[in-house]
């Protein structure tokens, strides 16, 4: 009998079984894969996520990957270009964008530093029921045995197609059409800083990651997918030679090093966070496009709220569903206005954007903290402060 079992051991679900097990709770974690392994991302962590690594003690582990810190960002569209970067949290403004085979592991070996049992190519089919109220999980291990494990609480963090919620039956409370479609790949020798180039109907995503690598990301609208897909590298190099030429350029003195990949299923919705016996945490319980690349920051936001919210509650019925229904309002909050945010950029429409942007040329402050709003720094009410109220009325 354990007090959590967590299923899914990337950014949400290692963080969660650590922040749990340094409660001195009894966790078991289970991932169906075996680390190290790729996945599709788009590898940024903002300042609030770098400020939670170094908070858990892990953001040396990651610089010590190789990670290439970034300190600069830019944006260019139709007439206008900004250059700055977000304000600090906790005094650290650095950020890394670290590859997955690389990042994981780390989250699972602090887990696993906690206390958490981890085990991974662990295959959950089921949940345990008693009643309405979840009790535990099944699975396939390694060996092709079925098991069967009991807790107080399951946490579901294996993302979009989360077993969890299917079983679970958490419905999506908030859910908009799918808006982008995204292909990228990884080149060497494309000396880059973290860059962001939009033109109507094209986002190109510029991130510095492991490696002397550069991650070179295009997004098209979803109602193109279809014909991105049947050719997919045309598409992808004419949308950097129109969107961002001066990039297309540094993009010759250099070479793509894998294969394309990218998806055209990027889900918009929030799900219902809980109910008895269970949670869901990361992309399980909120996803949105990609775009603004807040899912591996937001998956460790919401770890570390979750856990705070429980504290010691676990084992008090009516103190943890007071926690939970705590943790699922939160949601409600920041996580809301991100998601609106990565829905607005998605739409792929820059008009606004644009004009809103080239009042902010010549004001630096006002530029660092337009950027704050991606990262976490700084929230969208904070940001339309006087100062740039004003700004805008006189323009």
């Amino acid at each position: 009998m354990y007090d959590v079992i967590v299923i899914g051991a990337r950014c949400a679900g290692s963080p969660t079984a650590m922040l749990f097990a340094q409660q001195g709770y009894r966790v078991l974690l289970l991932e169906k894969a075996r680390f190290p392994q790729d996945t599709l991302s788009s590898h940024y962590i903002h300042q609030e996520g770098v400020a939670l690594l170094n908070r858990w003690g892990l953001l040396d582990r990651l610089r010590d990957a190789g990670c290439r810190p970034i300190t600069h960002q830019s944006y260019e569209g139709p007439g206008v270009r900004i250059d700055g970067f977000s304000l600090p949290i906790d005094g650290l403004r650095t950020t890394y964008a670290p590859r997955r085979y690389l990042l994981d592991p780390i989250l699972a070996d602090g887990a696993v530093a906690a206390g958490v049992e981890f085990r991974e190519s662990c295959a959950v089919n089921d949940l345990v029921f008693e009643g309405d109220r979840v009790v535990g999980v099944r699975y396939t291990t390694p060996g092709g045995v079925q098991a069967t494990d009991r807790a107080r609480l399951v946490v579901g963090a294996d993302g979009m197609r989360s077993l969890v919620a299917r079983k679970a039956g958490a419905p999506n409370v908030i859910e908009h059409p799918r808006l982008t479609c995204t292909y990228y790949s990884y080149w060497a020798g494309v000396p880059a800083h973290f860059e962001l180039y939009e033109r109507p109907g094209r986002w190109v995503g510029v991130i510095p990651t492991n490696d002397d690598l550069t991650l070179l990301m295009t997004y098209f609208p979803q109602d193109e997918y279809n014909d991105v897909r049947k050719g997919v590298e045309p598409f992808y190099l004419e949308t950097f030679r129109s969107t961002a030429p001066e990039l297309y350029e540094r993009m010759q003195s250099g070479e793509r090093v894998e294969q394309l990949y990218g998806t055209g299923h990027q889900e918009n919705y929030f799900r219902k966070a809980f109910g008895p016996g269970w949670v869901l945490v990361g992309d399980a319980v909120n996803h949105k496009d990609s775009i603004t690349a807040r899912g591996i920051t937001e998956a460790f936001v919401q770890a570390q709220t979750l856990t705070d919210c429980i504290g010691d509650r676990l084992h008090d019925e009516a103190a943890l569903t007071a926690a939970l229904s705590r943790y699922e309002d939160n949601l409600g909050d920041d996580a809301f206005s991100h998601y609106q945010g990565a829905l607005n950029v998605a739409e792929l429409k820059p008009e606004g954007r644009v004009e809103m942007l080239q009042k902010l040329v010549g004001h630096q402050e006002l530029i660092d903290r337009y950027f704050s709003t991606l990262s976490g720094a700084c929230s969208i009410d904070d940001f339309y402060n006087d100062e740039l109220l004003t700004l805008l009325d006189q323009s």
